[in-house]
């Protein structure tokens, strides 16, 4: 005897070995033993053998009507055996009984289970409604075929066109169109932004990458709403010395200047000045809801997304020919050892004298540290800070990594210029000092007076921000709390106005536990790592721009470890598969094989291995 039974949702048939009153011993037709309940048997027969049954019934099954046999059941509950011999008109053989068993069961909008083998047909209306689902499932699932077979020709359908942007950064998987185009996808072993291309829809690599920021972070837009801008104060006590900047060109927000003025034979007065918005934007006004949105300006090659509007920054950016807020900290210094004597801070208002620029004063980098003179505006006080920074860096016992570089990217319309500068050029090491004495001066100024603040700690090698006044190994301070870019970083504002308050003796607007100073501090902590992965996967785009540009066919670079390579004069690394085994630091030469600027992905097939020490600098100069 053999019986036919449901086990886990699946018929399946065994010989009977042995029987209980509730349960049965049965071996399957490939050998396997077990034991089952007696009341999930379905149907006992004796021939045919047990696979034979199956395969028949299924073959008597795919000849069965779903719609005549609804037609025929009735409206109550029935068992399949019922069915099967109002159809045949006889005592069913147990391949008939098994085959309207197995149609039943796969039409499950047909007919509504109500237990082992019984059903009962679906309501006339409820029938209608799941017909029509599934003559509409039948139409997608035919469209998305057709959809997928023009992208496999790539000839793209207007309605995936038009949700191309949805389908490159934020594809719901529920839409047919995202469907067919991740089938196309597959089929044709294309990502999706190299089958767009290939369908003519993505002709500019530079506009797909930057969308996919913006996207991420001004999804409505990166425009921002109508603001009000806050009048500067303007009673404040004017500063006795001008004071002037060094940026970058095309910086806009000059958050800090500087100052220097003698007060008597080998003693200076130098000043650090920061602008001040948060004497204007008020903690919870309109402007420090967009400022705390975005967080930070961020920066890519060729653009920037400020934190601040515009005009807000042009209220108080501390641009020349101009008297600006700002909060000012003196240190007394002695001239020949650059020994600290004291220090000071204010709220006034500064007259700014200049916006120096890198690109015209790079010529001191070589001056400085040989003594000589280039002529230059402000040149003496350039040098005496520049004296001062040495002596605090090697207070700090933290100097600069020697021959570490870092990158400008210059672009204008297609063409990129990526030019290295040398990591702790006296200029770069001037202003870094300068920022590194405020931020450590006004923490420590926050921290002795119980003012709540955000720190930048790292201990064991990891940086993170705290709200408690820990030590920043890297730098060699006490504490670190980021002060010196108010109208570019959100933790900057926030802490200007804790300090702000602090130093006009009012209470601050945040305690250690505000909810609104955690909540800053988590969202700038992500947001700030998102804004610098896009900035350095962009400088990565633009160095590969560069090597198309001056379609070079080979590069020069220098090994860092195992097949990963670093290309000369340029801040891109890439891995080597062809590279033999070798000492890290060594030169090769490699062979460019494919740029690809959709994927930011590059090629290499090494060549030679060079002679002499790693190219630091020049390489990338052109163009």
């Amino acid at each position: 005897m053999q019986v036919l039974y449901e086990e886990e949702g699946e018929l399946k048939v065994g010989a009977v070995l042995a029987r209980a009153p509730a349960s049965l011993q049965v071996e399957s037709p490939h050998g396997r033993r077990s034991k089952i309940k007696a009341a999930n048997v379905l149907l006992e027969f004796e021939r045919p053998g047990g696979l034979e049954l199956l395969a028949e019934a299924q073959r008597f099954a795919e000849g069965l009507d779903p719609d005549f046999l609804w037609q025929c059941c009735g409206a109550g509950e029935f068992g399949f055996q019922d069915l099967a011999l109002e159809y045949v008109g006889r005592a069913p053989s147990a391949v008939e009984g098994a085959g309207v068993l197995i149609k039943l069961q796969s039409a499950p909008v047909y007919f509504h289970r109500r237990g082992r083998g019984r059903f009962q047909a679906a309501p006339e209306e409820t029938l209608k409604l799941a017909l029509a689902a599934v003559e509409k499932k039948k139409r997608l699932a035919e469209q998305i075929a057709q959809w997928t077979a023009a992208l496999e020709r790539f000839d793209c359908p207007a309605p995936v066109a038009a949700m191309k942007d949805e389908l490159l950064y934020a594809p719901d998987r529920s839409k047919p169109e995202t469907k067919a185009f991740e089938e196309a996808c597959r089929k044709t072993g294309l990502a999706a932004a190299q089958l767009f291309a290939r369908c003519g829809l993505l002709p500019d690599s530079h506009d797909y990458h930057l969308k996919r920021f913006l996207h991420e972070f001004f999804p409505h837009g990166a425009g921002f709403v109508p603001h009000p801008v806050p009048p500067a104060p303007g009673d404040l006590p004017l500063a006795e010395a001008e004071a002037f900047s060094l940026d970058d060109v095309g910086t806009i927000e000059v958050d800090d200047a500087f100052s220097v003025r003698r007060l008597g034979p080998g003693e200076l007065r130098i000043g650090i000045h920061i602008a001040a918005p948060a004497l204007g934007i008020a903690p919870g006004s309109a402007l420090d809801a967009i400022a705390r949105e975005r967080l930070s300006t961020a920066y890519m090659p060729g653009r920037k997304f400020t934190m601040l509007p515009e005009d807000v920054i042009a209220a108080y950016s501390l641009d020349e020919s101009g008297t600006h807020p700002a909060i000012s900290l003196y240190f007394d210094v002695a001239e020949e050892d650059g020994a600290l004597r004291g220090h000071t801070s204010r709220l006034e208002r500064v007259r700014i004298a200049a916006n120096l620029r890198h690109a015209q004063y790079d010529a001191l980098n070589d001056a400085l540290p040989l003594g000589e003179r280039r002529g230059l505006a402000f040149e003496d006080e350039l040098g005496s800070l520049w004296r001062i920074a040495c002596a605090l860096e090697a207070r700090r016992g933290k100097p600069s990594a020697p021959g570490a570089l870092d990158y400008s990217f210059q672009v204008e319309g297609e063409r990129v210029r990526i030019v290295p500068r040398k990591r702790g050029a006296p200029l770069d090491k001037l202003v870094s000092e300068m920022m590194i004495l405020a931020n450590s001066t006004w923490g420590e100024l926050l921290a002795e007076r119980d003012v709540a603040a955000i720190y930048r700690v790292q201990s064991t090698g990891k940086v993170r921000l705290s709200v408690h006044p820990e030590p920043h190994e890297g730098l060699g301070v006490a504490c670190y709390a980021w002060m010196s870019s108010p109208l570019r970083r959100y933790v900057d504002l926030l802490n200007q106005w804790q300090l702000a308050a602090t130093l006009s003796g009012r209470r601050a607007p945040f305690s250690r536990t505000s909810d609104a100073l955690l909540a800053a501090l988590r969202a700038f902590e992500v947001t700030y790592a998102r804004y610098d992965e896009h900035q350095r996967a962009m400088e990565n785009y633009w160095s590969l721009r560069w090597l198309v540009q001056e379609k070079l066919q080979s590069v020069a670079a220098t090994v860092l470890r195992e097949n990963l390579v670093r290309l000369d004069g340029l801040p891109l690394v890439t891995r080597v598969a062809s590279l033999p085994a070798m000492d890290p630091g060594r030169r090769v030469r490699l062979e460019i094989r494919s740029v690809d600027l959709l994927e930011r992905a590059l090629a290499c097939t090494y060549r030679e291995t060079l002679d002499g020490a790693a190219v630091t600098e020049g390489a990338a100069d052109q163009g």
